[in-house]
């Protein structure tokens, strides 16, 4: 009688059990994305300026020390021993860069400003410097925030007026600018609605000269497409997820998405100073990629633009399906296996399929450090249910039997 009583309540106690870590399971989530946007009260920042209204971008005064969620999404930190980018060249064709933080320093270089008056270290609009600094911005003590490549050279390329509107003409002039300056990432920080032959042949000329031509997928805030340069099938084009690692209802549509990266409540710097902005939008994402692709190619740096653009597809977390997605494209930029998966050996440029591929599934990332307890806690969970259904198996039988042994003895030799 005491043993039935001991089963009974060791199972009673395994279901309660069991029912309160689901509940916890549940509310901690266990996705990699698990993380949320950056403060609400920092200043926003934008492609253009709102209704085309004059005016600079003011800097801002306020200030996080937290990790920001891309960072704690995509843990560039994880290949920071390997690799942060040193000797690796990004341009960035926007608005101008503006390094008033000074996280940038000696590693960035002044450009043409192919627009009005003055150099490329002059950003009105503010986006510029802010995709900037998601690229390269240095790692500070006590501060989470830093650029995915920390160690990387930034060229400023400026090709917007000071609302942050351009022109394919000019988009094909800052490209083929900064080819020439011997640029080894492009990262095209405003799309264009209309596509140009000057445009088409300036990422061509980029191509030609070793330097892969990073483009958001899509313009922030408007989603339709397609937009240019990012329809032009030499360019990486780059969409954008939330923390939850899906695209936002407000995503590409219509147009080419090859890579997708975080892009929403961003958090960078701005112009003027020190101060922290946030933004929403592909051009986001399509910085980080960036960022990943010059982490990659200071520590493979014998790859050619199509072979590194084929490394961070192949190596992109996805679901395993047939790829591309629509709105993921081959799946969200990862920088560990970006940086570190063998990968089969290429020889010379890699072959690009002008149709859906099939990707090989992934194993999900590891679980972060912070989470290790609530995985541990689900195991624990999943072996309580699985013994609440044992009990639920065994007790009935056993009251059954008067809880006598099933097995009937066999009887005695003749």
């Amino acid at each position: 009688m005491r043993s039935r009583g001991a089963l009974r309540d060791l199972v009673t106690r395994a279901a309660a059990w069991a029912g309160a870590v689901t509940t916890l399971t549940a509310s901690i989530g266990l996705t990699p994305a698990a993380a949320t946007p950056g403060p609400a009260s920092l200043p926003g920042v934008s492609q253009t300026v709102s209704g085309g209204t004059s005016g600079c971008l003011k800097p801002s005064t306020a200030e996080s020390v937290r990790v920001p969620w891309p960072q704690t999404y995509l843990r560039p930190e994880n290949v920071w021993p390997l690799t942060q980018g040193a000797g690796v060249r990004v341009a960035v064709v926007g608005s101008g860069v503006d390094d008033g933080s000074g996280l940038l320093g000696t590693r960035l270089t002044l450009g043409p400003r192919l627009y009005g008056h003055g150099d490329a270290g002059r950003d009105c609009v503010g986006h510029g410097t802010f995709i900037a600094g998601l690229i390269a911005a240095r790692r500070r003590a006590g501060v989470g925030f830093a650029g995915i490549a920390p160690q990387a050279e930034v060229l400023s390329v400026a090709v917007t007026d000071d609302i942050g509107v351009t022109t394919p003409g000019l988009l094909a002039k800052g490209i083929r600018a900064a080819a020439d300056a011997g640029s080894d990432v492009i990262d095209v920080a405003v799309p264009v609605t209309a596509g140009s032959p000057a445009l088409a042949s300036a990422v061509g000329h980029a191509n030609a000269h070793g330097a892969l031509v990073v483009a958001p997928a899509a313009a922030d805030g408007h989603p339709g497409g397609p937009v240019y340069p990012a329809a032009y099938r030499d360019v990486l084009a780059v969409s954008d997820i939330g923390p939850n690692g899906l695209p936002p209802q407000s995503a590409a549509s219509g147009g080419r998405v090859d890579l997708s990266a975080p892009g929403d409540a961003v958090m960078s710097v701005g112009p003027g100073g020190p101060g922290d902005f946030t933004g929403t939008g592909p051009s986001y994402a399509a910085a980080l990629v960036a960022g990943t692709a010059a982490l990659t190619l200071a520590y493979r740096p014998r790859m050619s633009p199509a072979e590194l653009r084929s490394r961070l597809e192949i190596t992109a977390y996805h679901p395993g399906t047939t790829m591309p997605d629509p709105r993921l494209g081959y799946g969200t930029v990862d920088p560990a296996s970006a940086v570190g998966m063998a990968l089969p050996e290429q020889a010379g440029a890699a072959a690009r399929s002008t149709g859906p591929r099939p990707v090989p599934a992934m194993p999900p990332p590891r679980p972060r450090q912070g989470n290790a307890p609530a995985y541990r806690v689900a195991a624990g969970a999943a072996a309580a249910i699985a013994l609440v259904g044992f009990g639920a198996v065994v007790i009935p039988r056993g009251r059954r039997r008067g809880w006598r042994p099933s097995m009937r003895r066999p009887d005695p030799p003749a």
